[in-house]
């Protein structure tokens, strides 16, 4: 039930729990995570505009945060890593979340901006991957969707960038905070943009990609 009247956007993280994130890579992950929704949470508007969920693929796929209005997030478990990256089936997962959020919007008249997938890994999917790639491509390309493929270190970027109409950046070493820090900053700038239909500016992405 949306009862809030402000424009939303929804922001669904897929994350990469693999087993070859096991250790620092985790850990960074982690501590990225809890200060992209601090910092979301911090900005005035954006924290009534802004609606997060996180998926979880390895080893198997793991509901985290169903999309949630920022302010009335306390927390959400910290990651562990495990065998497997079920990235096809977390897609899946992620793109009906955002379908049936957008149905609860119009349903209740609420305005809402192009949700946002971020898709991070490091490494490729286990499971069967291209349905889901194709799925989110095409939203993205009829602009019902922000996809944005995040390779880490050992990321097959040619797969990641197949569920995007935009190529897989690739993340600068462990720099997850950084990238957070980014991806909060382009919330704030989403939840304040005059339109929900207009484009927006978004911060340089120098902090945290490789390129």
């Amino acid at each position: 039930m949306v009862v809030n009247p402000t424009p939303r956007c929804a922001c669904i993280l897929v994350l990469d729990t693999s087993g070859s994130m096991n250790g620092t890579s985790i850990d960074e992950l982690n501590e990225g995570v809890v200060r992209f929704l601090e910092e979301v949470k911090a900005d005035e508007l954006a924290q009534y505009s802004v609606e997060i969920g996180v998926v979880t693929a390895g080893p198997a796929v793991v509901l985290q945060l169903p999309i949630t209005p920022a302010h009335l997030i306390e927390a959400v478990n910290p990651f562990n890593a495990g065998d497997g990256t079920p990235l096809g089936e977390a897609v899946e997962v992620a793109l009906n979340m955002v379908e049936s959020r957008k149905t609860e919007y119009k349903n209740a008249g609420t305005p809402y901006y192009q949700p946002w997938l971020v898709i991070m890994s490091d490494g490729e999917p286990t499971d069967s991957w291209q349905n889901a790639a194709n799925r989110a491509s095409t939203m993205a390309n009829n602009r019902k969707l922000v996809v944005m493929p995040i390779g880490v270190s050992g990321a097959d970027l040619n797969k990641l960038s197949q569920f995007s109409n935009r190529p897989a950046k690739a993340l600068a070493g462990l720099k997850f905070r950084e990238f957070f820090a980014w991806l909060s900053a382009s919330m704030a700038r989403v939840s304040s943009s005059a339109s929900t239909s207009s484009q927006v500016n978004l911060p340089p992405t120098g902090s945290w990609d490789s390129i």
